[in-house]
């Protein structure tokens, strides 16, 4: 039975009800697990106002703000963990973004500092996250990420998300062979197209969830309950053996050829 009784989770990403980050985070309390949230601080407080009363039922036993451009709240927030629980199982990294710059019009005519933002956040903070947790997994532990097939494929209007996304994928990968002897696994769920906060920013996102309906041969997307199961599962004893893997959650669209 998938049992995360006694495990410490800390899940980053939850901006409302149809956060993918969401859905992990109440599947892993349903197993068990002990929630720990980030959210992201702005001056008015509206996104910890806003996400506080959204993971009230989960009974946080840690919500900090985490902004992963700034490396002391980074440290903070670890430092708080250490304090709270002293130890970490889990890491669930749900973060991405990329102004609209970056997501329309020819993908040459990207600028500059667009592409630099979207690859500090969306890719080099799992890895920055990861080095702030790896002290703290010292009995072992998993680290999840989120990706999407846009990383390996050309999606329209995705543009420079899919560089993002191919190098999370391989900072999976290599995270996963450094952390392996310590035994902490490190796997990226790519989901199905879901309609959420950050996937509103893609054109088109509405055309993709109804191509993918026809086409996937479930003849649907997916859910974040079913992403969620399938990342209790990646951070269960479950999974022991499972490390470096991007894991398709997408009805099965991915093994289409038209």
């Amino acid at each position: 039975m998938l049992d995360l009784t006694g495990k410490n989770a800390l899940v980053t990403g939850i901006a409302n009800n149809r956060s993918i980050a969401w859905g992990i985070a109440q599947q892993l309390h349903k197993a068990g697990a002990n929630i720990g949230v980030t959210y992201l601080p702005d001056d008015k407080g509206r996104f910890e106002k806003k996400v506080g009363e959204l993971v009230e039922p989960l009974n946080p036993s840690i919500f900090v703000p985490c902004d992963v451009q700034n490396e002391d709240q980074i440290t903070s927030a670890f430092e708080a963990i250490a304090q709270k629980w002293g130890r970490l199982d889990i890491l669930i990294h749900c973060l991405a973004f990329a102004d609209k710059e970056g997501l329309t019009g020819d993908f040459s005519a990207i600028p500059k500092a667009a592409f630099t933002q979207a690859l500090e956040i969306s890719t080099y903070s799992l890895v920055s996250l990861t080095k702030a947790a790896k002290p703290l997994m010292s009995q072992g532990g998993s680290i999840l990420t989120l990706t999407y097939l846009g990383g390996v494929k050309v999606i329209p209007n995705y543009n420079l998300m899919g560089i993002a996304k191919a190098g999370l994928e391989m900072s999976v990968r290599y995270l996963a062979s450094e952390l392996g002897p310590l035994n902490i696994r490190v796997n990226a769920i790519s989901a199905g197209p879901i309609r959420t906060l950050a996937s509103s920013a893609v054109g088109g996102i509405l055309d993709m969830i109804h191509h993918v309906e026809k086409v996937a041969p479930l003849r649907r997307t997916v859910t974040q309950v079913e992403v969620g199961n399938t990342a209790a599962f990646l951070c269960s004893d479950l999974a022991s053996g499972i490390t470096g893997q991007i894991i398709y959650v997408d009805a099965g669209y991915e093994i289409m050829g038209m």
